[in-house]
């Protein structure tokens, strides 16, 4: 009788991925860069095993939002203090630091609890060209 293959987390080999945000849609680039980091895209994907790959977004500061969501969405995060609340408009927060941009959408489309965690840590978002991991050679994704 054949039982479901289990990868173990010994056997895992992760590769680095790098995607150029530039003109890509924030969603859309999130989803891919989510499902790399689970694992998704592997045919040995098990889910209580941290299975992806590390990646690589350089361009931050050229990624695109549809509609009006430059003025309409907003970014909240409490300080844990009542009355805390906070909150920043996307123009704003892709004019100051449009690395977070992408790390917040990525970071919704995780697991909320510690293997999510560790996948978070495998991502990396660079506003310029330029990323300190040319010995990892990363291979180019590309995004349709």
């Amino acid at each position: 009788m054949r039982t479901t293959y289990m990868a173990k987390p010994g056997e895992v080999e992760d590769k680095w991925y790098i995607i150029d945000a530039k003109g890509k849609t924030l969603g859309r680039l999130a989803t891919e860069v989510a499902r790399i980091l689970r694992g998704k895209h592997k045919p040995t994907y098990t889910p209580h095993v941290n299975m992806g790959d590390h990646v690589i977004v350089i361009n931050a500061e050229k990624i695109v939002l549809t509609g009006k969501k430059l003025d309409q969405k907003r970014h909240y995060w409490h300080s844990r203090y009542p009355g805390g609340i906070k909150s920043i408009d996307y123009r704003t927060l892709l004019s100051k630091h449009p690395e977070r941009a992408v790390f917040y959408a990525v970071k919704g489309m995780l697991p909320k609890n510690k293997l999510g965690a560790k996948m978070l840590k495998k991502l990396r978002v660079y506003r310029g060209e330029d990323h300190p991991h040319q010995a990892q050679k990363p291979e180019e994704w590309k995004i349709g």
